[in-house]
């Protein structure tokens, strides 16, 4: 019912109720008992914000377990003692990320903790070659995707924005809201009176309202990306990725390699996507002259042109 929360009877109040991890590893999220009741189920699910609701995820009587859901195959109970009910998430993927549950079923008085699973990353938006204001919900989910990210929560954008995100034009969010971070109040953007922030447009209609989209992504253990230089065009960058038994680097990783490996080059590097950019660490004059680290882009061009050397992206 809707009583107040009672006083946690069974369970220990996890002492930090944050886990950090990171793409590909593995993470523990904690739930302990300080007793057995004598007939009970612990039940994890995850709390789904984009659909209302929580999906469950494993139950167990102690005995024997259950795995439910797409998590299944990377989920096992960790163990370690006879009180203990934590989660172990093996090989850590993006759509990990979020709010997690643990609830002790026990007859009449069920109580849970509540846990969040917070993934080290990188905030991009997105737009398509063909302009801004392109995608409908379901196409930027799918754009973040194919570039090795998934839309950002509005906790991830919000992160971003504090650390420096600036970008003047709106972009969908995983929850089906559109939002844009603006650092330095300006014309353009909504006027200089407005005040610095992550602006809202709110919930949007999923099918016919178009803008860019905002992407996350995660550090990739074991991989690594790199340049190669020339004068090529795209299908040759492409090839001389593969001469190599890499790819073309997709957006989301080259702003992985950005971020967590500090790769900085002041060279045009073609990405799987048809764009040309370049990662700058160490922000300097005669590198598009921005005062803040980034990654920059020169945009979608002709994929004839031969100007641009290529960024090449290889897992373990």
């Amino acid at each position: 019912g809707a009583a107040a929360p009672l006083h946690l009877q069974y369970l220990l109040e996890p002492l930090h109720p944050t886990v950090h991890t990171q793409r590909g590893a593995t993470a523990t999220l904690p739930c302990v008992l300080r007793a057995l009741p004598r007939n009970y189920r612990v039940k994890w699910s995850k709390v789904e914000p984009a659909n209302y609701g929580e999906s469950i995820i494993i139950i167990t009587n102690g005995l024997f377990h259950k795995n439910y859901g797409p998590l299944s195959p990377r989920v096992r109970l960790r163990h370690s003692h006879r009180y203990d009910a934590s989660l172990t998430i093996s090989n850590v993927a993006l759509e990990d990320e979020g709010r997690y549950r643990c609830q002790l079923v026990n007859g009449l008085e069920d109580e849970s903790i509540s846990l969040t699973l917070h993934l080290e990353g990188v905030v991009f938006p997105y737009q398509p070659s063909n302009g801004r204001y392109k995608f409908n919900y379901h196409e930027a989910k799918r754009a973040c995707e194919q570039q090795d990210s998934r839309l950002a929560t509005y906790q991830q954008l919000y992160k971003a924005w504090t650390e420096g995100l600036d970008w003047c034009n709106a972009g969908w969010i995983l929850d089906g809201t559109v939002h844009y971070p603006i650092i330095n109040s300006r014309e353009p953007c909504g006027g200089r009176l407005l005040l610095p922030g992550v602006r809202t447009y709110g919930a949007r209609d999923k099918q016919k309202d178009r803008f860019d989209a905002f992407c996350f992504t995660s550090a990739l253990q074991g991989s690594q990306v790199y340049f190669i230089r020339g004068h090529l065009n795209f299908k040759e960058a492409a090839q001389a990725c593969r001469n190599q038994g890499a790819a073309l680097a997709k957006v989301g990783q080259l702003y992985s390699a950005w971020k967590f490996s500090q790769l900085d080059r002041c060279d045009g590097g073609w990405l799987a996507d048809g764009s040309v950019r370049y990662p700058i660490t160490t922000p300097r004059q005669r590198c598009g002259g921005l005062p803040e680290p980034g990654v920059r882009s020169f945009g979608f061009p002709s994929k004839e042109m031969r100007t641009y050397g290529s960024y090449c992206f290889v897992g373990k």
